[in-house]
């Protein structure tokens, strides 16, 4: 089975409060985003892989492999005097049921097996007989952009896994576990525009109406923003303009009203980005704004 992941963006972002676990509590609105995907394949045992053989062909045939936890001197994180990061990397649980197979343009500098569509398996694991899969992953959507690319293909990989192992899991179901791989995976088990509240996976459906205008996403080349550093500086706090209301306002009235939170600290350690959104509406843009916890933003153009 093939699939396609898609990005997604959001539309306003509010950090609202510290919690007792530590994590915060936000509101904003998540909307699929089509234009940026990865490809993700899923086949059960020995079957018939559609994907690697073109895999292997355009990233290399040298492939570090991660047998169980151990890794692989040179990559996966561990330091070396000229570490590089392989275009293509293998791991192997240590049972021997999930073969991971991850490819980037950039390099894949993370253990296969820590990535969150192999956490998806093992989530599975827990409570299912699971068979023996193996996953290609081709990464190109951005990395450390504000987009879900990594929450998406999880949250694919849960779907897919629940069809071809017949799990017979209801949407409400896979959302749960998705919510155990991360904040935003549960929005793209449903996959359309949606409220997100609590961590992000608290999920109320919303309708919008964006026929009319177009949505175009930059990713700024070379910046990569950590969650740790777009939280640092953050004082949460109620929104002068709650976000349901400011949604349904026009998009032409969002600008200073339907806010990101973090643009404010990210962009005092990025400057290039704040630059970025100024152009964007000198371009023409009747919206423009960071997407999650950036790098990327998007702007909003009448068609």
């Amino acid at each position: 089975m093939i699939t396609n992941p898609n990005v997604k963006i959001n539309l306003g972002l509010n950090v609202l409060r510290k919690r007792e676990d530590g994590f915060h509590d936000l509101e904003t609105l998540f909307v699929p985003y089509f234009g940026i995907n990865d490809t993700l394949e899923i086949v059960i045992g020995d079957d018939y892989s559609r994907t690697s053989a073109a895999l292997f062909a355009k990233y290399g045939s040298q492939v570090p492999v991660s047998q169980g936890s151990v890794k692989p001197e040179g990559v996966f994180g561990v330091e070396t005097e000229e570490p590089v990061a392989p275009k293509i990397v293998q791991g192997i649980s240590e049972d021997g049921k999930l073969m991971i197979t991850i490819a980037r343009e950039e390099g894949v500098d993370w253990d296969p097996l820590k990535d969150l569509t192999a956490r998806a398996y093992f989530i599975l694991a827990e409570e299912f007989t699971m068979p023996p899969v193996k996953i290609f992953l081709e990464k190109t959507s951005p990395v450390g952009a504000g987009l879900g690319g990594g929450s998406a293909d999880a949250a694919f990989a849960l779907r897919m896994l629940n069809e071809l192992c017949s799990l017979n899991l209801s949407e409400h179901q896979l959302a749960g576990y998705a919510a155990r791989l991360g904040s935003d995976c549960a929005f793209f088990i449903y996959n359309r525009p949606m409220i997100g509240e609590g961590r992000g996976e608290v999920l109320t459906e919303y309708e919008i109406d964006l026929g009319g205008y177009d949505i175009q996403v930059i990713t700024p080349a070379g910046i990569a923003v950590s969650t740790k550093d777009a939280y640092s500086g953050i004082k949460p706090a109620l929104p002068e303009v709650p976000l349901r209301e400011a949604l349904a306002r026009p998009v032409e009235q969002w600008d200073g009203v339907l806010v990101n939170d973090f643009e404010m600290t990210v962009f005092a350690k990025y400057p290039a980005l704040e630059a970025i959104k100024r152009s964007l509406y000198d371009s023409g843009a009747v919206y423009a704004s960071m997407s999650g916890s950036g790098s990327a933003l998007f702007a909003i153009y009448k068609s």
